[in-house]
């Protein structure tokens, strides 16, 4: 059985570790027996050198779930002592294989599937759980017989600094109601997820969407429930971060089309469409024309100041509207980076932002 990883400021260090492994066990007998009559959760957190931030994780976690699987992607900080000391079964991934978040998820899979629970909350270890999300998507869950995924709100921790924080906040939220797909958090029926394969452990991005198109291809319903679910910490604070970040967005697009774009639901279609659009075909036309006569080429590039205008008067957020068009360059980036690892059969790597 093998196990998963990630990256934070003052890595290694941890000065409240001490008070959080205190906290972790000081559950009393009255929590226990609220857990014992409800039907069994287990959850997996997967995470790399994430230090202070896996332990915030896991102890938000207590009293919330049965078992707590941590999976570890080569964390060279300590992670998975950490995990093991707060009460996480701790798998430890094999590195010699390439690294996914969605073959570290199926190594959770499988370890739970010895004593399978009733549902499974998936988790990044850099995220903490609010502390009644579990109760609430349960009961929702109990209500919709459909549904076989669940999530709510996820909020960066800290919004207010940098602009890319920010970006991502809004980017988790995502309208309430049936949705396409989840992010990294969400609580899921474990039969349905072991019905259809449980993640693609080839995928280096958008695996939570590619298994949810799944799930709703196997009769499953996929929800957005106006309630607190998890504090994520982006620690984005560097346009190269960023960059990456988008640039792995670009290249799950390609890829995700690849596999599922000629079924019925176009599956992100639409999406590696504009990237290549603004991103490549852009700049392609405009150097086209400048071979010709330069201010035709000129003229063709202020396709990008005027859709980023366009995009600021409809939402009123210039800032999101510039690094909205900006990042399409990086979007098509990470799609071209599809097509030729694809043309030359070369398996790509995971694209790391932090």
């Amino acid at each position: 059985m093998e196990g998963s990883g990630r990256v934070m400021q003052g890595r290694g260090q941890c000065p409240n570790c001490p008070v959080i492994v205190a906290n972790f066990h000081r559950m009393d007998a009255k929590n226990v027996n609220e857990i014992s009559t409800l039907p069994k959760v287990d959850s997996i957190v997967i995470g790399r050198n994430e230090g202070a931030r896996l332990a915030a994780c896991l102890a938000s976690l207590a009293g919330q779930t049965r078992r707590v699987i941590y999976v570890d992607s080569g964390s060279t900080d300590g992670s998975p002592a950490l995990a093991a000391s707060l009460g996480a079964t701790v798998i430890a991934l094999d590195m010699t294989r390439p690294f996914t978040a969605a073959r570290a998820r199926n190594a959770g899979l499988a370890a739970l599937a010895v004593d399978a629970p009733d549902y499974v909350q998936f988790v990044d270890g850099d995220c903490a759980v609010d502390a009644g999300w579990i109760g609430t998507a349960l009961a929702f869950l109990a209500t919709t017989p459909a549904a076989v995924v669940v999530c709510g709100r996820r909020r960066e921790r800290f919004p207010e600094a940098s602009i890319y924080n920010r970006l991502c906040d809004q980017e988790w939220d995502t309208p309430i109601g049936q949705a396409l797909a989840c992010g990294g958090d969400a609580l899921m029926r474990f039969a349905a997820v072991q019905a259809v394969g449980g993640y693609s452990d080839d995928l280096i991005a958008g695996e939570e969407p590619e298994l949810c198109l799944r799930l709703g291809r196997n009769g499953g319903q996929i929800w957005r429930i106006d309630a607190e679910m998890t504090l994520h910490d982006a620690a984005i604070t560097r346009l190269g971060q960023w960059w990456k970040r988008s640039k792995r967005a670009g290249h799950a697009f390609a890829e995700g089309a690849a596999r599922h774009g000629t079924g019925p639901e176009r599956h992100w279609v639409k999406e590696t469409r504009r990237a290549l659009l603004w991103g490549l075909g852009v700049p392609l036309l405009a150097l086209a024309l400048a071979l010709l006569w330069w201010p035709l080429g000129a003229l063709v590039l202020l396709a990008w100041p005027a859709q980023g205008v366009r995009l600021a008067l409809r939402t009123g957020d210039w800032p999101a509207a510039f690094f909205a068009v900006l990042g399409k360059l990086a979007e098509a980036q990470g799609a071209l980076g599809y097509y030729w690892g694809r043309l030359t059969s070369r398996r790509a790597r995971i694209i790391e932002y932090k």
